[in-house]
This record gives C-alpha cells, structure tokens and sequence, in this order.
C-alpha cells in the first residue's frame, strides 16, 4: 500500500502485527524477534503513526480499511494470525468482522471494546492538547498512566523507552488517532468465530482486568492471560511473558 511503513521477517505462516495509540511498529520488536522464528511476521505503521504519513479518514473503518490495503500488498489473500496492542485491538475485532475468511486467530494485547463516554471526551480533550501544545505536552502522563510502578521503578529504560516513542510522533497524526479511537463502536465479537487470546496486566488502566474479562466472556473462543506488575505497554513490560503466551496460543491451534 503506496505510503505505509511496512516490514516483513522471518517465514511460515502469516502473522500481521496491528500497533495502537501512540505506538509504531516497534511495539511489537519483542515478539517479532521469538515469533519471527515460526513464523512469517509482517508489522506496518498505521497511517498517521511512525513513518506512515496520515490518510483516510479519522475513523477506525478508514484504519480497518489500511490494514487490508497492507494484506493486498503483502498478497495475504488466506487467513492470517493477526497480534494487536491497544487501540489496534480494536482494529482487529472489526478487521475479523470485515473480513472473517482473512483472519485465522486473534491475539488482543491490553485489548479495548470501545470507549466509555468519559473515556471518549478524555481522548478528544487529548487530540486537542497535542495539537496546541504537541507530543511532550502528553508523554509524561503517558508514561506514568500507562506503566506498571514497577517499570518506573525498577525498569526505567522501559519507561523510557515509551517515553521516546511517544515524543517521536506527529502530532497531528496522534491526534487524528485520538479521533478515531473516541469515535470506536464496539464490535459485535460474538460473531467472531477464530480462536481469540487475550492479554492484559493488573495495572492496566486502559484494558484493566475486570474489563478484559468481561470482553473474554463475549467471544465464542477465549481465553485470558493476566500478568502482574504489568501495565498497558505489556509489550515491552512483559516482552517474555507475552511472547510466550502468543507461541502458546498459535502452537495450540496446530495440535
């Protein structure tokens, strides 16, 4: 797709990697390094984020519709295993609608169903922050509502480094993210027939726990993996644990 960021390793079966708010690709160069082993591992920059420049509209149809684009370029035409962190699970829960025969499982990391009505205010009060004050008006509180006290504490270098991916995007771009997620409509996931996992920490304020529970509970097909002192950038928090779980789970389907 003419313009989208997109970087492919390793061979095997499909895997697409869906970033969220705030993140790039990068997100997932954790699980990338394990699963790129097994697996074909293909992760793009949504319009708007990292070294994508922004287009479409500032909804999550216009993101859903990016992320086909990006399996037509990649000639994805079968069924994909597709990993999403955050904002990109909400990406993926319409993407399996849209496109159910192009989806084999779902792996939804600090996963969303849609934004509560204070929720979408707060996010929209955001997008306009950054567009009169930009990225380092937000990052801070990013790094401290988004992490786990343990990673401030203890893993600075993590914190850190969601502090550095944060600053490095555009602001503009950020914001008609922001948009876009306060617009979100939960999807129908009853109807979403593939194996889903979900993954989530006990410090997540934006996927808290009782929540994802509540969301595992609406699948025909899931399962729930809580870890501790782990916040919402469980990616790079829990880089190991959450490797593991997607290996696990994508193993499992193969049995």
């Amino acid at each position: 797709m003419a313009g989208i960021f997109i970087e492919s390793t390793g061979a095997g079966e499909p895997i697409l990697f869906i970033h969220g708010l705030g993140g790039t690709s990068n997100v997932f160069a954790p699980q990338v390094g394990v699963l790129s082993r097994f697996f074909a591992c293909h992760r793009f920059d949504l319009p708007g984020a990292g070294l994508s420049p922004s287009s479409g509209e500032n909804t999550i149809e216009a993101l859903v519709d990016a992320t086909i684009g990006v399996m037509d370029t990649l000639a994805l035409s079968g069924p994909v295993h597709v990993v999403a962190h955050s904002m990109g699970t909400v990406v993926a829960q319409h993407l399996a609608l849209k496109v159910p025969d192009r989806v084999a499982s779902l792996s939804l990391i600090g996963p969303v169903h849609a934004p509560g009505d204070p929720g979408r205010a707060a996010i929209r009060d955001r997008a306009a922050k950054v567009r009169a004050d930009g990225m380092a008006s937000i990052a801070d509180a990013i790094v401290t509502g988004g992490t786990s006290l343990e990673t401030r504490a203890a893993r600075p270098e993590v914190a850190a480094f969601v502090r550095e991916i944060i600053m490095r995007q555009d602001a503009e771009g950020y914001a008609r993210h922001c948009e876009a997620l306060a617009g979100a409509q939960a999807a129908d996931v009853a109807r979403i027939e593939v194996p889903v996992l979900l993954v989530t920490g006990d410090e997540d304020n934006t996927s808290p726990a009782p929540a994802s529970t509540a969301l595992t509970a609406k699948f025909p097909d899931a399962d729930l993996v809580i870890l501790g002192r782990t916040g919402h950038w469980t990616t790079f928090e829990r880089a190991g644990e959450v490797s593991d779980a997607i290996v696990n789970f994508l193993f499992s389907q193969q049995l």
